[in-house]
């Protein structure tokens, strides 16, 4: 009695096989899960700090460009009231935090360029009052032939710097899709798994249950046709084979009863 409970169970072979495969689709599933949602907030906080760089790199421009119209519109208006007060907090303000959302080291030197520019441009304009007062001095001549060129230095070294930042955009873009794809790659082995496991578990429930059920079946229809033996010997020692067992049994017993039976008949009719 002791040894037939510890044989392994039927049902506990089925709930094993199905559990392990189940186990390893969810682990395999929450690996993905997780990988993916690290790289979807990793990637993600770079594009955000990329779109935060173009945009303070864009009002870096605005300030420049701003301050550039209005001293070009004192020297077409010949009107020195009009000269605008250059605001140098703001641009640096603006420079600072455009530091602070690079995600690579290679736009540090470039944004170092653009204030060294930005310096250059505010010296030379600081000079506009004065060249502007002077008769000795043509102040469209100075405004186009000295300043300007600091301006466009200036728009030149902010249009490396936005390039730069967009290069940084469109690889960070990049590694999102294939960081994407990278987490996916457990969520694909886990169904190829999944599919192969299940092609072993129809294997092993076809091989080990089916057939002898169907061999079974087939002693019991060969019994009834032709009182034939059920001769199908099964490897294991669980509840369909402990079936196979009786069943052969019983088939066995129903011959001899059969023999028994026709000799007694026999016997009688010879005593007749």
């Amino acid at each position: 009695m002791k040894w037939r409970e510890r044989k392994p169970s039927l049902r506990k072979k089925v709930y094993l096989s199905l559990g392990s495969l189940a186990t390893i689709l969810l682990l395999s599933g929450l690996l993905s899960i997780l990988e993916y949602r690290r790289m979807s907030n990793y990637v993600s906080d770079l594009i955000t700090s990329n779109i935060n760089s173009i945009v303070l790199s864009q009002r870096l421009s605005d300030l420049t460009q701003e301050h550039n119209h209005q001293m070009l519109s004192v020297v077409v208006m010949n009107d020195i009231s009009l000269m605008p007060e250059f605001r140098e907090m703001p641009f640096a303000v603006v420079a600072d935090s455009l530091r602070t959302t690079f995600t690579s080291e290679s736009a540090q030197p470039m944004l170092d360029s653009v204030v060294t520019s930005f310096d250059d441009f505010v010296m030379t304009s600081r000079k506009f009052d004065e060249v502007f007062l002077a008769d000795t001095v043509n102040t469209g001549e100075w405004f186009f032939g000295t300043l300007q060129p600091k301006y466009n230095s200036l728009i030149q070294n902010l249009g490396k710097l936005n390039e730069l930042i967009h290069e940084e955009l469109k690889y960070n873009s990049e590694n999102f899709d294939a960081g994407f794809y990278r987490s996916i790659i457990p969520g694909v082995v886990s169904v190829s798994a999944g599919l192969i496991l299940i092609l072993l578990l129809l294997y092993f429930i076809m091989v080990n249950y089916v057939r002898p059920i169907y061999r079974i079946s087939e002693g019991i229809d060969n019994y009834r046709a032709s009182a034939r033996r059920h001769v199908y010997e099964m490897d294991g020692d669980d509840q369909l084979a402990n079936i196979n067992t009786g069943v052969g049994e019983l088939i066995e017993e129903n011959l001899e009863l059969k023999r028994r039976v026709k000799a007694l008949k026999e016997e009688r009719t010879t005593d007749d």
